[in-house]
């Protein structure tokens, strides 16, 4: 059993290119399988006036202004994958937008990712089950139905997918998690069940293992008291290695399920056991 790591960067680079590779790289170095980024055009995700609000950051005193401030263009996803491919990671992003997922194709990513928001998007949902890239689809904010009409587009399309327990809060309260969903999922849609949390710890990722995930996603940082509305809901390079190790450890421990005497118990059988009473 080999669980599917990623390591969710997001916006946790502040718009900073060397930030963002420190996180590429501390995710190469904590044993994650992939970094994912998030891609937006601003002005078709939200609207103008929820734009013009007022808003307090780095880049200025509107929600226009910080978020330019945290978006990444050509340049800098050039760079990106060009640093991953120099140290062997993968990486893949979230699309928020039709511009978005026009843009991101140009990289040949190998998979996709549609966030829990935009699940009853259908436009975007269509848009990229037809690329055929496996897609990683967030259940967050999602009734069953919502997702069995989600899973129908990429069945239409026969494209690969996994789906990913969610809970949309940042960061997520250990009661709320409700890691059991896996296994619900799993039962109703029969297919291959992934975790994206969203909570300051690490057992969560590690329990979703046991309960049958085969890929994990958690937001990584270099430092949870950065700026930023993420951050708080993520794990530091030394923590994402932490949880990555404990999940490892977790697929060991776990074994096959099938019921067996391992050779060193053949030995220790020979010495021991006893077919009947007898003196000693």
């Amino acid at each position: 059993m080999n669980t599917f790591i990623i390591s969710e960067v997001g916006i946790n680079h502040n718009g900073d290119i060397d930030i963002a590779k420190q996180l590429i790289q501390g995710a190469k170095d904590a044993g994650a399988d992939a970094v994912k980024f998030q891609k937006r055009n601003i002005d078709k995700v939200y609207s103008q006036e929820e734009l013009n609000k007022y808003r307090e950051s780095p880049w200025g005193t509107t929600n226009r202004q910080q978020k330019l401030g945290l978006e990444f263009g050509e340049e800098e996803y050039d760079e990106i994958d060009r640093y991953c491919r120099e140290i062997r990671i993968q990486w893949f992003a979230t699309p928020w937008d039709l511009d978005s997922v026009k843009f991101l194709e140009k990289y040949n990513l190998p998979y996709f990712k549609v966030p829990s928001p935009l699940i009853t998007h259908i436009p975007l949902v269509e848009t990229i089950a037809k690329l055929g890239k496996k897609t990683f689809i967030s259940t967050g904010m999602s009734t069953i139905q919502e997702i069995g009409d989600c899973i129908n587009i990429f069945k239409k399309y026969d494209c690969s997918y996994e789906l990913m327990h969610c809970n949309s809060t940042y960061p997520c309260k250990d009661e709320d998690l409700n890691l059991m969903a896996i296994r619900t999922l799993r039962h109703t849609f029969d297919c291959r069940i992934g975790y994206s949390g969203h909570s300051a710890g690490i057992m969560d990722g590690v329990l979703a293992v046991v309960l049958g995930a085969k890929s994990i996603e958690k937001h990584i940082t270099l430092d949870r008291t950065m700026y930023g509305s993420d951050q708080p809901a993520s794990l530091e390079i030394h923590g994402f290695k932490k949880m990555v190790e404990y999940i490892k450890y977790t697929e060991i421990a776990l074994g096959s399920g099938v019921k067996i005497v391992t050779p060193e118990e053949e030995i220790i059988k020979k010495k021991l056991r006893r077919e009947k009473d007898y003196e000693l």
